[in-house]
């Protein structure tokens, strides 16, 4: 026979004196919340009382299931989709256009891949933000639309909408403005909530490290990465969550229009050796494994190379953009659609030198203040503006050299960036060379 929940400030009581609490209990909290029968109040005590106190795993396991059952859950079965349904998450960085690879690419190997992606947020760049620099891609499709798109182009990008997760959207509201952002088992739950109410088969999740992550530690990061990976799991959507350097830009770029530049680039089959091609195969890799599209990782990577050099993957993201609302063109003419900045200029460094380390993080709030990000929610993005042509750790900078090119609005934003870049670019006389790039993997467990 069910029980009562108890009232809500019992359950925050519990919390606060450092008790496990049910999980049915933290089922009905949960809904409560996203019927507006919790106040924000009550919203801000329980996530202090979490930030303060921790949870364990059947605790971060129910909150998680709560979220993503606190609004529609999708379902697929009625598509008779050919093949796993996959995804992938990043907890973000600077010139990170992983997603718009990654997703097509996969999908050119036989899965289907419902991505919701978010905006900008602080110095990371937005997914939605740049595919937006494409004009008429429609980020918010009706329901039906989504599911059409997956099924024929095998991915779809988009937003999330207002009934996918709708208590995580008040529980983060609140905690951004109660200093409870930076704990582990609420940052689990708001991710996975999103995420597992896709109806996934599978989900990988890259978790950065370095100047430029999240998480202000490499421990916090090492943290993240084995919570999601096991929460998930155990919640039944089998995860692995990779540890990924972004200790500098991982693209050479940094904006929205030039990061779709360098999206057709890697596409086309151009720069697969470069550090963003690199971790997006590691990634790729991992859900075709994940989703039995491949037996081992030597028979995931000739899938891949297959998929990229036949220009399949480059085919299912001009499908995506078309019938998303994008021209029908766009790849072949992507330079008649992107907008440009008025003032593109070299940024050169003020003596010469070896590329040391990157403040990351002041690189990407740089490109939010050229106006390629938000520093208010209600504003406009400029997508022309940004960097392209980052020099990366260990190349040599000099008048021939430049530490980059700025895309910017006018002369005194470029020159404003263009000081910001150099102060956040450290130059010595000595070799240099970049941190490895996959750190760690961790395989969820139940």
């Amino acid at each position: 026979m069910a029980t009562t929940p108890r009232l809500p400030q019992e359950l925050i009581r519990l919390k606060r004196d450092g008790q496990a609490l049910p999980g049915e209990e933290i089922q009905a909290f949960i809904q409560g919340i996203a019927d507006e029968r919790i106040s924000d109040a009550q919203i801000g005590a329980f996530s202090m009382a979490v930030f303060l106190n921790g949870m364990n795993r059947e605790e971060v396991v129910a909150l998680t299931t709560a979220t993503r059952d606190s609004g529609h859950v999708m379902q697929w079965d009625s598509l008779n989709l050919p093949g796993p349904i996959v995804d992938k998450h990043s907890t973000g960085g600077v010139g990170d256009l992983v997603s718009l690879v990654l997703g097509p690419w996969v999908a050119a190997c036989g899965a289907f891949v419902p991505m919701i992606s978010g905006r900008g947020l602080g110095h990371t760049g937005g997914t939605l933000d740049k595919l937006e620099s494409i004009p008429g891609y429609d980020p918010y499709p009706a329901p039906e639309r989504f599911g059409r798109v997956v099924k024929s182009t095998g991915v779809a990008i988009i937003g999330q909408t207002g009934n996918l997760a709708p208590a995580d959207k008040r529980i983060y509201g609140v905690r951004d403005v109660t200093a409870t952002v930076e704990s582990i088992p609420l940052i689990t739950a708001s991710i996975l909530g999103k995420k597992l109410a896709s109806g996934l088969d599978a989900l990988v999740m890259d978790v950065k490290v370095g100047s430029g992550a999240f998480m202000p530690t490499a421990e916090k990061s090492r943290e993240l990465a084995r919570s999601i990976a096991n929460v998930a799991t155990q919640a039944g959507t089998p995860t692995t969550a990779l540890l990924t350097d972004m200790s500098q830009p991982l693209a050479r770029c940094a904006g929205n229009a030039v990061e779709i530049v360098e999206t057709l680039a890697l596409l086309r089959g151009e720069r697969s050796d470069s550090r963003v091609m690199q971790v997006t195969r590691e990634l790729a890799v991992e859900m075709l494994m994940a989703g039995k599209l491949a037996a081992s990782r030597e028979d995931a990577l000739a899938k891949l190379e297959k998929a990229l050099t036949s220009g399949a993957a480059a085919e299912v993201f001009a499908r995506m953009v078309s019938e998303l609302g994008g021209p029908a063109d766009f790849m072949e003419r992507s330079d008649h659609y992107l907008a440009s900045a008025p003032v593109v200029q070299a940024v050169y460094p003020e003596q010469s030198g070896t590329v040391q380390r990157f403040d990351t993080r002041a690189v990407g709030m740089s490109v939010v203040e050229l106006g390629g990000g938000r520093l208010r929610n209600d504003a406009s993005v400029d997508h022309s503006v940004g960097f392209s042509d980052i020099a990366g750790i260990g190349e040599h900078v000099d008048n021939q050299r430049p530490l980059a090119m700025v895309h910017a609005r006018s002369e005194d934003a470029a020159k404003r960036a263009a000081d910001q870049l150099r102060a956040a670019i450290t130059l010595g006389d000595t070799a240099a060379e970049a941190d490895t790039l996959l750190q760690d993997t961790f395989r969820g467990d139940t």
